[in-house]
């Protein structure tokens, strides 16, 4: 796997994405979901992508957290090349370098909160003490010391997302990818989240937020405008 360092006068970068083309064929049809984008990401940047419906945000998250590959161009990830990578690598990429926050949560039911932010620990092989001990210190650093026990139906929405929050960091991943993550909570739990991101920010860690909400995305120290495939701004 090629390993390169890729720096800017600012420092150096975590994405390095260039000519970055995704197209699909739907019928007679070829869609271009990205049409030749370029985008760079520092290392403890602060990133909300936007854009409307069919803009390739989405296809953009997806590419940016290794869960699809493109069609050409390059993507350059902490030194790796991951633009051509089979599924297999892709998957061990993913795991090490992304941690992953949905607007469902996505926390099984039967867990409780630590037990839900250990799961990523047991794939990876860590031992069953390093997992609870892991598990416990970043619930404590998303502020739910006393809720480790809690199955999810015992928590408020806000809580869940700081549980999925927590799962998120629990590998030290290089990037913290958050899709929609207020997209369920009220409006007061959705201020409480972001503070929340902002906190894991202010820690060290990079930020990726795609969004399309104004107020969700001015919280991002940097916004991403995509439209027809392509950067706006």
């Amino acid at each position: 796997m090629r390993r390169e360092k890729v720096t800017t006068s600012t420092g150096q970068l975590l994405i390095h994405a260039r000519s970055l083309r995704k197209t699909y064929q739907i019928g007679g049809q070829v869609v271009h979901a990205l049409d030749g984008l370029d985008l760079d990401i520092a290392r403890n940047e602060y990133v909300a992508l936007m854009g409307p419906s069919g803009s390739g945000k989405s296809t953009l998250m997806n590419m940016l957290g290794c869960l699809d590959s493109p069609t050409s161009g390059r993507y350059v990830l902490n030194d790796q090349d991951v633009s051509a990578l089979d599924d297999d690598a892709l998957a061990d990429i993913r795991n090490r370098e992304i941690g992953f926050v949905f607007q469902t949560f996505n926390l099984l039911p039967r867990y409780s909160a630590l037990e839900n932010v250990a799961l990523p620990m047991i794939y990876a092989g860590v031992p069953r003490e390093q997992r609870e001990a892991r598990a416990s210190e970043v619930l404590t650093q998303v502020g739910l010391a006393d809720r480790m026990d809690h199955k999810p139906n015992e928590l408020s929405g806000g809580q869940r997302q700081r549980v999925a929050v927590a799962r998120a960091l629990v590998m030290n991943p290089s990037i913290i990818l958050a899709d929609e993550p207020t997209g369920n909570l009220d409006t007061t739990t959705s201020h409480e989240v972001m503070e929340l991101f902002s906190e894991i920010q202010q820690a060290g860690n990079t930020v990726i937020l795609v969004t399309h909400e104004e107020d969700i995305a001015a919280c991002a120290h940097r916004t991403v405008r995509l439209r027809d495939g392509k950067i706006e701004s």
